[in-house]
């Protein structure tokens, strides 16, 4: 069944989640083996970003580009999005040009208005609510690592961002076990407790205040900025909140000797993380980083419903 658009995790069934994590495993192991098959040719993928990005737009470009396919990069600021033009305009004239929009941005309302008016599929590069795609790239980073995902202890240390939020999510679709480690006041916002607990009824949301306790037994330590885009103001008080939570060997020491650790990017290096950890045998952060193009790959194609 084809899907019409990829804008948060929520709207995502286990069946589903499950699908596209089998076709990235499949068309990673064909891009492995030299075996790349244009069958996106002739599609073109717009990428509308009103937020700076690595990770992001080069793997969505690349994505495109080993399955046929072709780009057009677009800055929000550059098309007025919003300003000059609506956002209902903009995604109908829009739509006539590309066959999906990938779209990273300040507001999730923005990604869901342009979902209602647009002829098109969008997918959700990043939103100040969700980030979907890095999270369907993290549990495929965390299958390769484990053969699974159904049984894991999965702790996310740091705040309960957008990040957070869509880990949570595919996680428990997948069948982990979640947890968010954070500082008092820094939990899921209200909105998204609800949600979560309306959209897997039993499941408990669990929260930890002690770090070591959090990544006790853990099998994946994950961890973010403590302050992100938008967030500059309130980096001062965040590091003196979160500095008992930084990631250092002393904590991996709690989780299992197999644990792994994995990191969105970028990284603060002696804030959110020490170095050697990030850059130590337990660390996954760059095949993690890898595997949001090998993801996106699975995505398009079941969007575009190939």
């Amino acid at each position: 069944m084809k899907l019409c658009h990829f804008t948060d995790l929520f709207d995502l069934s286990s069946h589903d989640a499950r699908n596209l994590l089998a076709r990235a495993v499949a068309l990673k192991a064909e891009d492995r083996a030299g075996h790349r098959t244009a069958i996106l040719q002739g599609r073109t993928l717009g990428l509308l970003f009103e937020k700076p990005s690595l990770r992001t737009r080069v793997s969505f470009e690349a994505a495109i580009a080993r399955l046929g396919g072709s780009a057009i990069f677009l800055r929000g600021k550059d098309v007025g999005l919003g300003v000059r033009e609506s956002t209902a305009d903009f995604a109908r004239v829009i739509s006539q040009y590309v066959d999906v929009l990938a779209v990273r941005t300040f507001s999730q309302r923005t990604i869901d208005e342009l979902a209602r008016h647009a002829s098109v599929p969008i997918v959700n590069a990043l939103s100040d609510t969700a980030h979907p795609c890095q999270a369907m790239a993290d549990v495929l980073t965390i299958h390769e690592e484990f053969g699974r995902v159904e049984g894991l202890k999965v702790v996310f240390v740091g705040d309960g961002n957008n990040v957070a939020r869509s880990l949570a999510l595919a996680t428990t679709l997948l069948g982990a076990k979640f947890v968010l480690a954070s500082p008092r006041g820094y939990e899921f916002p209200g909105d998204f407790q609800l949600g979560f607990a309306e959209r897997f009824l039993g499941v408990p949301l669990v929260f930890e205040h002690d770090p070591a306790r959090a990544v006790d037994a853990a099998d994946v330590v994950y961890t973010d900025v403590w302050a992100s885009m938008g967030q500059e103001h309130e980096a001062e008080d965040r590091r003196r909140s979160f500095a008992p939570f930084q990631v250092d060997a002393a904590l991996m020491k709690h989780a299992k000797p197999s644990a792994i650790l994995l990191h969105c990017l970028p990284a603060r290096r002696g804030e959110e993380v020490v170095s050697d950890v990030l850059d130590g045998p337990q660390s996954r952060v760059i095949p993690q980083a890898a595997n949001r193009l090998h993801f996106q790959k699975a995505l398009l194609c079941r969007l575009l419903g190939v």
